[in-house]
């Protein structure tokens, strides 16, 4: 196939997306409209509906592109070297540690400005 019939949505993909639009925008408006009916219901309701959008966007090109993306990062995290426990716990005392440190810095340098501020404005010593 060349690229340019690729790149065309099919004219029923489109129809579908917007009536998944549609049914979504129909689902928040019943969720408040039947404001009467037990919360639980509406929720359950309004669920039911996203699983039917859900269903029928997976059935479009750009779903199915969708999906599949997922479908790699999930391989992808895979992949990833996750550090060990004690890496973990090391660099999270090292960022405690340095949060202190950078607060207590900032501390001082704000009581000296302020001493500062109030020295040159004759309002204390």
């Amino acid at each position: 196939m060349n690229t340019q019939a690729e790149a065309q949505t099919p004219v029923f993909d489109i129809v579908k997306q917007v009536f998944s639009v549609l049914l979504v925008v129909a689902g928040v408006a019943a969720f408040y409209y039947f404001s009467e009916v037990s919360v639980l219901y509406r929720v359950i309701g309004l669920l039911v509906m996203a699983a039917v959008v859900l269903g029928l966007m997976l059935t479009t090109n750009l779903g199915r592109n969708t999906w599949g993306f997922f479908l790699e990062s999930k391989q992808e995290v895979r992949k990833v070297v996750w550090p060990t426990r004690e890496e973990t716990t090391r660099t999270t005392m090292l960022v405690f540690g340095m949060v202190v440190a950078v607060g207590f810095i900032l501390w001082l340098l704000d009581m000296f400005l302020f001493w500062g501020v109030r020295l040159l404005t004759g309002q204390g010593g």
